[in-house]
């Protein structure tokens, strides 16, 4: 442990895009993901829509992983995972609902859980499934690529007048998902039937309290911009992070504040965890160890 000062480094971006069917989250997902890039080759997007990614596939080359059920989460992080080492600089996951409300989702994983108890208990039986959730949640917030998360909507209809006259229109209310997912992503926007996007959290301040907007390619960039605007992380600055480190959570920290560097630098992690665990025992062997009556060890 010691104190820094605070300086923000070069990161990636976690998005999430939340709307009801129609807004246009895929569409706008995509847009988002060449801004970033600039390269459709560096694009993958994880399609749990029943293959509906290939209706844009005139956009551009971009890969695609077609998920069907049962959408587990370790489904999920073997997909991430498959782009990491597949040298992908964005990932779409379109979308991630159905990991929690979709056929094998947490949801229905939980219900078996019940199922299964002599005396059901609901809230015991999340003891499972929530450390399966966090591992999604980990993957992405932990990695190395940028990650536009496309959340469908619960919808409602309201009237509303266009034209002159009283039309129903839908909205979009609460993202499917479980409860707290926006709170781990940078930038978090809502989009409605009219495709534009708003933000309901935006740890940049490049979008607070702006107008509603239709994302474009630009938009992209612009976050990219900020996202570059950081101190430059070289493996050397990560490497005597690693060694400096006093404790396993400290570690473990670190691995989880640099992703891009974990494959490079596994062997160097797996060696100071090594140090740690055996400094660990060798001081708690002398803490214990029993001292003879006449005073030598």
């Amino acid at each position: 442990m010691k104190l820094e000062r605070a300086s923000r480094k070069q990161s990636k971006i976690k998005l999430s895009l939340a709307g009801p069917s129609g807004s246009g989250k895929t569409f706008s997902a995509l847009l988002l993901s060449y801004g970033l890039c600039n390269d459709w080759n560096k694009v993958a997007l994880i399609d749990t829509e029943n293959h509906s990614a290939s209706l844009y596939s005139h956009i551009g080359d971009f890969s695609v992983i077609n998920l069907s059920a049962p959408f587990h989460p370790e489904k999920y992080v073997e997909a991430i995972q498959l782009c990491e080492q597949s040298g992908i600089e964005v990932i779409i996951i379109d979308s991630i609902t159905h990991e929690w409300t979709g056929k094998g989702g947490c949801l229905e994983l939980h219900e078996k859980e019940v199922s299964k108890m002599k005396i059901p208990n609901s809230f015991t039986a999340w003891a499972s499934i929530t450390p399966r959730h966090q591992a999604f949640v980990d993957a992405v917030i932990n990695s190395s690529c940028h990650i536009i998360s496309t959340i469908r909507s619960k919808t409602d209809y309201i009237i509303s007048e266009r034209n002159g006259k009283q039309v129903p229109q839908k909205v979009g209310l609460a993202p499917i998902t479980r409860e707290g997912f926006d709170f781990e992503q940078t930038i978090a926007f809502d989009i409605d039937q009219q495709h534009k996007a708003f933000c309901t959290k935006d740890r940049t301040t490049l979008f607070q309290d702006g107008e509603p907007f239709v994302i474009t390619a630009d938009t992209g960039k612009k976050i990219l911009k900020w996202c570059n605007e950081g101190d430059f992380v070289d493996i050397n600055f990560v490497l005597r992070r690693i060694n400096d480190t006093k404790s396993i959570k400290e570690l473990l920290d670190i691995y989880r504040e640099f992703p891009q560097f974990k494959e490079a630098l596994k062997p160097e992690y797996e060696q100071q965890k090594r140090n740690l665990l055996i400094n660990g025992n060798a001081k708690t062997e002398l803490v214990n160890q029993p001292i003879s009556s006449n005073g030598q060890h």
